[in-house]
């Protein structure tokens, strides 16, 4: 089977006091997600699966009425931030040497974020319980960079805290998953239908 794992379209910055930030996208995000439905439109997909943060469903809505399938939303493929009350987007915080980026390079995570240990395990045993369901299959997983990292991480067998490289927004990253546990990292960082 193939494991189509896409990160969510550009999102706003959203930073609150209280409460959980869970921002939408983006207008250049959802400009991505329709590029990324007419991208994969073609390809025979039987599944979607999807994180419950808004930007991910936002990004999974375009494909999934163009193929007309409900999306499943699983929360063990949410990020690692999920119940935080601020999203700034990564390339903001480390474009600014912002002090949350440089507590993230040092492995101290803030409240409201998974401990690093608990997110892996989540991520990895929810892209193995997607790829158990759909044996022949191509299923797409909607979610984000973090568990895009810790799974292709655990693919190639390297330990990474933070993730070992930068998921562009909106890309494709596959995976095809044998029925006798092989894993092979097939294509990284697909970002051609984003230049329309």
């Amino acid at each position: 089977m193939e494991l189509v794992l896409v990160r969510h379209g550009l999102p706003v910055r959203r930073e609150l006091k209280e409460g959980v930030a869970d921002p939408e996208l983006a207008p250049d995000g959802h400009t991505q997600a329709q590029r990324l439905a007419t991208y994969l439109a073609t390809e025979d997909i039987a599944a979607i699966y999807v994180s419950p943060l808004k930007r991910a469903q936002e990004t999974a809505a375009p494909l999934a009425r163009t193929l007309g399938i409900a999306p499943v939303v699983d929360d063990d493929i949410s990020e690692f931030d999920r119940n935080s009350s601020e999203y700034v987007p990564i390339e903001e915080l480390r474009g600014t040497d912002d002090p949350r980026w440089l507590k993230m390079i040092r492995g101290e995570w803030e409240e409201g974020h998974d401990h690093p240990d608990l997110f892996r395990q989540r991520v990895i045993e929810a892209c193995e319980r997607i790829i158990a369901k759909h044996p022949g299959e191509r299923v797409v997983a909607v979610c984000h960079g973090g568990v895009i990292n810790q799974y292709l991480a655990h693919v190639l067998g390297i330990e990474t805290q933070l993730g070992f490289f930068y998921p562009q927004y909106t890309s494709i990253h596959r995976v095809t998953a044998s029925r006798n546990g092989l894993r092979s990292l097939t294509t990284l960082n697909e970002v051609a239908h984003l230049r329309g």
